[in-house]
């Protein structure tokens, strides 16, 4: 292996001639051999685009030469265009605050820019990873930044499918309409309601998430960007934080603002307990509907079987034409995963102390890698599962009739006492309720059609 020889505060590496990390990437390597899981590619790129951002600041302001904050730029919308992330090689769990996340992309940015000066990798005496690509910048402004940018940005993204669910719900209960079947309650036959009701009830569900986790949005995008180590803004220009916000906004297309108070910002990780808070809201609703409709879709001979989940594999490798709810089941499976992230960033939130969170890194993980696979399994489940979803109209329509508590309706008129005896000669006996109600000369054939209208029953 050609290396090439690199020099930090704390001595001399040889590092991999072809590689575009440097001395500090390479020490965060042996340092962090420990889940071969890398930074998802959404906080890379919001990193990124903090150094594009602040090359085209400085060169404004004339304090990086333009030969440099243009190699630079055009090193990072490389990286952007999905270019030398095979650079990017340090671990979740690693140096605390997400330093070495930090100087893996400053070292990237710069070996890249050097190579675009026609100069060779490692040459920092020409461009340098911390004095010219992180100028005016620490990580602890950084980082909390990179994590609100790319938070963001994959959450609208999930937004679009769970607005997509939702949708798709309110499709089917327009179209289940008129199917009547049995309500159930403690999982026990109740009154009866109508199929459009219930699957009206998931979209309405999908559509408050939608509306809550958007709002949590908000304080995400304010920006500490400028308060550099400590929210002092040590070492950055007057102008530097302004022009920041106001190049970042434009660059990712949304409208960021500048945090009210830096030392807040870099100390507290509330926005991101908030967020995720909402998404594990939605994550446990998401399980109950993806629950029901495994219940519902039970059989299909010995089960509810009151409708039909769209067959996508066969189900056993033993028992022949089986079809398992699978798409139901993964749903569940990354609910629970979502779960687990959430109380991850919960409990590594609390454990900042004084100006600083050092857990950033393994909060930035949880939260990027819970909206990311939420997302990704609200778009399969929409597409490969309830956009199929049949009904079956005469099955649901037996169970509306036989349905015992029917006979709630008669509380009104003969009383609770003498309809709960109607229910107990019901279950007793072969005979239907009408049956048993007219035996009874409870009520007369006229009154009993007026009372018993199955589908008048499902109305406010």
């Amino acid at each position: 292996m050609e290396t090439r020889h690199e020099r930090d505060s704390i001595g001399t590496r040889k590092v991999n001639m072809n590689a575009y990390y440097g001395i500090q990437t390479l020490r965060a390597t042996e340092n962090f051999a420990i889940s071969g899981m890398r930074a998802r590619p959404s906080f890379i790129y919001a990193t990124i685009q903090i150094k594009k951002a602040a090359a085209i600041v400085h060169k404004r302001l004339n304090l990086l030469e333009r030969e440099k904050a243009d190699a630079i730029v055009n090193a990072c919308d490389e990286i952007l265009a999905g270019e030398h992330m095979d650079g990017f090689v340090v671990d979740v769990y690693q140096a605390g605050a997400g330093t070495s996340h930090h100087m893996n992309a400053n070292e990237v940015i710069a070996n890249r820019a050097l190579e675009l000066l026609g100069r060779a990798k490692g040459e920092y005496k020409v461009l340098h990873p911390n004095d010219h690509v992180n100028m005016a910048q620490s990580t602890n402004d950084v980082i909390p930044s990179a994590m609100r940018i790319a938070a963001v940005m994959e959450t609208l993204a999930m937004l679009r499918n769970l607005e997509m669910s939702a949708t798709t719900f309110k499709e089917k209960a327009i179209e289940f309409d008129g199917i009547l079947k049995s309500a159930r309650t403690h999982l026990q036959d109740a009154v009866p309601m109508r199929l459009g009701q219930e699957f009206n009830a998931y979209s309405t569900n999908l559509v408050h998430h939608y509306e809550t986790i958007l709002s949590a949005l908000e304080p995400c995008k304010e920006l500490g960007i400028g308060g550099t180590a400590a929210g002092t803004g040590l070492n950055a220009h007057p102008q530097y934080r302004e022009n920041m916000i106001r190049q970042l906004s434009e660059q990712t297309e949304i409208q960021f603002t500048p945090a009210h108070d830096l030392f807040e910002a870099m100390q507290s990780m509330r926005v991101f307990v908030g967020l995720s808070g909402t998404i594990r809201n939605l994550t446990q609703d998401l399980i109950r509907i993806a629950n029901d409709l495994r219940l519902l879709s039970s059989g299909p001979k010995t089960g509810l079987a009151e409708i039909n989940l769209p067959p996508v594999q066969p189900g056993s490798s033993i028992m022949p034409g089986k079809v398992n709810p699978v798409m139901a089941e993964m749903l569940n499976m990354v609910g629970f995963q979502v779960l687990g992230c959430d109380q991850t960033i919960l409990l590594a939130s609390q454990a900042g102390q004084l100006e600083l969170n050092v857990m950033m890194p393994v909060i930035a993980f949880n939260l990027l890698f819970e909206i990311e696979i939420l997302s990704n399994a609200l778009y399969a489940f929409t597409e490969r599962c309830v956009k199929g979803i049949t009904a079956n109209k005469e099955r649901c329509q037996a169970y509306a009739e036989g349905s015992m508590s029917i006979v709630t309706v008669l509380n009104p008129i003969i009383g609770y006492a003498q309809a709960a005896e109607v229910a107990k000669a019901y279950l007793a006996s072969d005979k239907s309720i009408r049956e048993i109600i007219l035996e009874k000369n409870l009520l007369d054939t006229d009154q009993l059609d007026a009372v018993m209208d199955l589908y008048e029953m499902t109305e406010l």
